[in-house]
């Protein structure tokens, strides 16, 4: 049964406005279904003449007709409503209560205004539809309600604000009902299709005969509902069809129906992936949406997510609608529970070439879950051409989110929906690099624009002999050869004189071996020009076109031109050449002869890297013979790490030297570097660091990357391997971390608002040695870097020192965990810089001195890597000195160790460590009596004076073994005794007591409240022990004494 309402017109309204009139339009509502006129504007009588058809639900309902006058910026004004309860029209003759004014009246009786109007409408019920086409009013739910009159209101049959549809609707009975057709600012088609299924009158299977169709029209935004045959046997046979039928069979039949669609533009949210793969689009679109495709199962298995099911993608209505449903749960966050999703996927385009998918997600159970709903566009399309004829593919994933109903958190959503978002497609992105390479897609346009115009100047023979020998000296020595020759002839042998015999014609004057010598020099110029003509021919073709081989870093670099190079001839030329150097691999372009302005046009490609490289070296030569000692015109670095591979793009680099700064020669160059396997680079990296050091190493995340490379300004391809905190010593230890990556390792620290930073490259390293633990080091080895001369000084700030040989020298000491980091050091160091005749020689001295290294250095922490808090706390009537006697060694120590449950207790004597401040090591066991898991303690004490000479600072740092959870964290004490000055014979004592953890642990809370609480009680009981020790009767056994571990456990 529906309700049939013709809203007419109105008079007589109330005027709302300045101008003295209003923007009236009416609302309709019943039950949960609403429905609204258009609006007219500047009219107090509005004519509206529009029929709305309500689905009965309740006859207990009443129909609610509400005039309102527009207001764009503010709410609407109310001028009027009426109420009508359907037991009057079902009780009227023929159930209609004809056409007929009603009063409008006013939301209470205490409103001013006394006159609201009237409005002409014509009710009546009805079991059969109308043939003329009638506006249905669709039920909202209560999902949808909204506190604003202007959220809830749907124009014209839509199911959301702002998205008015057309949906001409079969029925039985051969009437059809339309919804007019308007323009929508957002949402979906399946969204709206659900919502209409769920509140539609009619039953199940007469609702399937309606499907919605989107129909991409270059905009996302319009959509539109397919007609439907009455009968509902055709539509089962066309989704069975559809069912049955393969995936390409189906992508052929949707692309044939939408051969004239456009590709849709990028969602307003932003674009999450933009990246170019080498894989043709089918290929791509088969791995990312095939039924038999399993990359959405192993995406569920990396992300954690469960309940995976993935439907049929179904052919509807003849090929006009291709779609199927996902739905998953999310696994749980730090701030959201497991959460279920549900995904609707729709083709907007499939042609062979280029797809666009729309993903239309709804998480129901997150805050807030039905206010939005977010849309994701996945657009495949062909990518740039690349070598070797390879196709390539460039994947383009957009989002935005649309809010069903305002609420106040919507920036909280979008920002909270835009990270999880993010986080999602960088584990999708990760897994997609694992199947298809990805390719830089502006590289891989650059490359061959950038090294198009670079092509080598083909010089013949002739050309060049022209070049080499059209000079002053050839020509004279042509010319004087040619005389000598030509006097010969005409010259009659000479007589026999002096010492000459027959064979042998000397000189008969000064002048002639001046001749003689003029052309016996000329004649080795000609000689050595010829051997270099010679010479030249062979190193024409150098290295310039030879391919690079293999997978990994390819360097590419375009030798164009060079400028203002010195002349090392005396002819004022030279003949260079350039040699490039990088990760050990050499590249030497061809000979330019007799020029200051060579021209090569040549492009060097290096063989596939396994490591990035870091620097890479130019040295230009000048050529002077194949046996003769090469002269060097200049040479030039450049770093990689410094700047970004944009920049060396086309860049003209500065020579270095005595010569080539004195004349600012420079050398023209095209840079390319790109990395040809994608995020498995850094997986294969770190696997191989992994096995070396024998410890797992996490991948570091894209946030985690970038702000790493935020802080030494890193290109964008360096990734963090491993951070560690410890202390630079200078003139003052500076606690920071210690940043590792494949190419730099590098130290930064914020103190205050004071930074340090500075990073040096592994290749710089001449030699890492390791310096033995000390109680300034707070137990842990040291590490001393060593920098090749004149290498590194961008981070002089940062050195201890620069020795004589102008090395600069850095020391690293306190790390958390010492031997990870020594390891890890020491394989990366090994992988960049060493020579393997260096890495064999050192493993040799590595495998001898195994056996000395402490294995639990790591273990030990600096005080200041653990936070102090005051365990105890007391007044002594004894003076400093006496007190410091307890620190000293002696019987009076063991005894009171033993009476507190230590056994075989022993210390060292104090030993100078610089100066003012000494140390001295203790170690014991624990009785049954103080232990149940009779541990051991190892402890190494320090101790200084206080600033102002008045007592002393005592601290002390415990590694704990043979006890439960011991090797998680180490204990620090803190003893600071200050004389009282006010009171001669009476100190203050002040315990303070810290837990630096090494490792994770479910019960740090408990394990910590345990300690001080038992440490706060064993303090008072071992000072009131000593009290009594140094007390007049007893003072002649005083000697020494110290505090002990407290089990938390016994």
């Amino acid at each position: 049964m529906r309700l049939l309402v013709h809203v007419i017109e109105a008079r007589n309204l109330p005027a709302i406005d300045g101008n003295g009139l209003s923007d009236p339009y009416a609302k309709l509502q019943l039950g949960r279904q609403r429905a609204k006129t258009k609006v007219t504007k500047k009219t107090l009588s509005p004519t509206w003449d529009e029929e709305f058809a309500f689905r009965v639900v309740d006859l207990e309902d009443e129909l609610v007709v509400v005039v309102v006058d527009e207001d764009r910026y503010f709410s609407d004004d109310f001028l009027g409503q009426v109420k009508v309860p359907l037991s009057a029209v079902l009780d009227a003759e023929n159930r209609s209560l004809g056409t007929q004014w009603y009063q409008l009246l006013p939301k209470s009786k205490k409103s001013k205004i006394k006159e609201y109007g009237e409005i002409r409408l014509t009710i009546s019920l009805s079991q059969n539809y109308p043939e003329e086409t009638t506006t249905i009013a669709h039920c909202v739910s209560d999902d949808l309600t909204s506190h604003s009159d202007k959220s809830t209101e749907l124009q014209k049959g839509s199911s959301l604000p702002n998205i008015p549809i057309d949906v001409p609707i079969s029925v039985s009975g051969g009437d059809e009902i339309e919804i007019t057709k308007e323009d929508r600012s957002n949402g979906g088609p399946s969204f709206v299709n659900r919502l209409y299924q769920i509140f539609s009158a009619k039953p199940k299977d007469a609702e399937a005969s309606a499907p919605l169709l989107s129909k991409n029209d270059g905009n996302l935004d319009i959509l539109e509902e397919t007609p439907s045959t009455s009968s509902e046997q055709p539509d089962n046979q066309d989704d069975e069809t559809g069912v049955t039928m393969s995936f390409d069979e189906q992508l052929k039949s949707f692309g044939s129906c939408h051969e004239r669609n456009e590709m849709p533009v990028n969602l307003s949210g932003g674009v999450l992936i933009d990246q170019v793969y080498a894989v043709a689009p089918s290929d791509l679109n088969a791995l990312l949406f095939s039924p038999s495709s399993d990359f959405l199962q192993s995406l569920a298995e990396m992300q954690g997510t469960t309940g995976l099911e993935i439907q049929q993608w179904r052919l509807e209505n003849d090929g006009e609608v291709l779609k199927r449903v996902v739905s998953y749960t999310k696994a749980p966050t730090k701030l959201v529970k497991a959460v279920k999703a549900t995904e609707d996927l729709s083709y907007l385009k499939a042609d062979g070439d280029m797809y666009a998918v729309l993903a239309d997600v709804s998480t129901p159970d997150v805050p807030f879950g039905n206010s939005f709903r977010v849309e994701v566009l996945t657009c495949i399309m062909p990518g740039p051409e690349l070598s070797d004829d390879e196709k390539s593919s460039r994947l383009v994933i957009s989002w935005r989110i649309n809010f069903i109903q305002s609420t106040m958190m919507k920036s909280m959503i979008e920002n909270g929906a835009k990270q999880g978002l993010k986080d999602n497609y960088n584990q999708f992105s990760e897994l997609l690099a694992r199947n298809f390479r990805p390719v830089d897609s502006e590289n891989a346009t650059a490359t061959d624009k950038v090294l198009s115009s670079v092509q080598p100047e083909q010089e013949s023979d002739c050309k060049l002999a022209f070049r080499m020998f059209a000079n002053f000296t050839v020509v004279s020595s042509m010319i004087a050869f040619i005389y000598v020759f030509w006097h010969i002839i005409l010259s009659s042998p000479s007589i026999i004189q002096g010492l000459e015999f027959p064979g042998l014609d000397l000189p008969d004057s000064v002048g002639e071996v001046v001749v003689c010598g003029v052309l016996v020099l000329q004649g080795q110029r000609v000689l050595n020009m010829i051997g270099r003509f010679i010479q030249a021919k062979k190193q024409r073709g150098s290295d310039h076109g030879v391919k690079a081989q293999g997978d990994g870093w390819l360097l590419t670099v375009a030798l164009i031109d060079g400028t203002n190079l010195a002349a090392m001839k005396s002819s004022g030329y030279s003949d260079p050449y350039v040699v490039f150097t990088c990760n050990g691999k050499t590249k030497t372009s061809s000979i330019k002869f007799h020029t200051l302005e060579p021209r090569w046009n040549e492009i060097f490609e290096f063989d596939a890297m396994e490591d990035p490289p870091s620097v890479m070296k130019i040295n230009v030569y000048d050529f002077d013979g194949p046996f003769d000692e090469v002269a060097s015109l200049g040479h030039a670095e450049v770093n990689f790490l410094k700047s970004n591979l944009s920049e060396h793009a086309d860049i003209w680099v500065p020579l270095k030297g005595k010569l080539a700064q004195a004349c600012q020669s420079k050398l023209h160059l095209r840079i390319l570097l790109n990395n040809s396997r994608g995020t498995e680079v850094m997986k294969d990296y770190l696997d191989k660091v992994e096995k070396e050091v024998g410890k797992k190493i996490a991948v570091r995340s894209p946030h985690t990357n970038s702000a790493f490379q935020k802080i030494f300004s890193l290109p964008p391809e360096e990734f963090l391997i491993n951070d560690f905190t410890c202390h630079l010593k200078r003139k003052m230890l500076t606690q920071g971390r210690l940043f590792l990556s494949p190419r730099i390792i590098g130290f930064y620290t914020n103190l205050f608002g004071h930074k340090t930073k500075f990073f040096f490259l592994w290749e710089d390293i001449e030699d890492i040695q390791v310096i033995p633990a000390t109680l300034s080091s707070m137990g842990s080895p040291s590490l001393l870097i060593i920098l090749h001369k004149g290498r590194g000084m961008d981070a002089r700030h940062g050195a201890k020192q620069l020795d004589n040989e102008g090395r600069l020298k850095f020391h690293f000491q306190s790390f958390v965990s010492y031997n990870v980091a020594h390891k890890t050091i020491m394989v990366l160091w090994k992988a960049r810089s060493l020579t393997p005749e260096q890495k064999i020689q050192l493993v040799e001295e590595e495998s001898e001195m195994k056996d000395l290294q402490n294995d639990e250095s790591d273990s030990f922490l600096g005080i200041e890597d653990a936070k102090m808090s005051e365990v105890f706390s007391s007044t002594k009537l004894f003076d400093v000195s006496t007190l410091m006697d307890i620190f000293e060694g002696g019987s009076l120590e063991h005894q009171v160790m033993e009476k507190i449950g230590c056994t075989d207790y022993s210390v060292t004597s104090w030993e100078p460590v610089r100066a003012d401040a000494y140390q001295r090591q203790v170690h014991y066991k624990f009785d049954k009596r103080l232990s149940r898991h009779e541990g051991e303690v190892m402890s190494t004490q320090q101790k200084s004076p206080l600033p102002d000479r008045n007592g002393w600072l005592v601290e002390e740092v415990m590694t704990l073994e043979g006890i439960p959870v011991g090797e998680y964290f180490n204990l620090h004490i803190r003893y600071q005794l200050e004389q009282v000055a006010s009171k001669p014979k009476t100190c203050n004592i002040q315990v303070s007591i810290g837990m630096a953890w090494l490792k994770s642990c479910k019960n740090k809370r408990k394990i910590a409240q345990d300690v001080s609480s038992n440490a706060s009680s064993r303090l008072k009981k071992i000072f009131n022990l000593l009290e009594k020790e140094c007390s007049p009767v007893n003072h002649a056994w005083y000697t020494t004494g110290t505090v002990t571990w407290v089990d938390p456990f016994a």
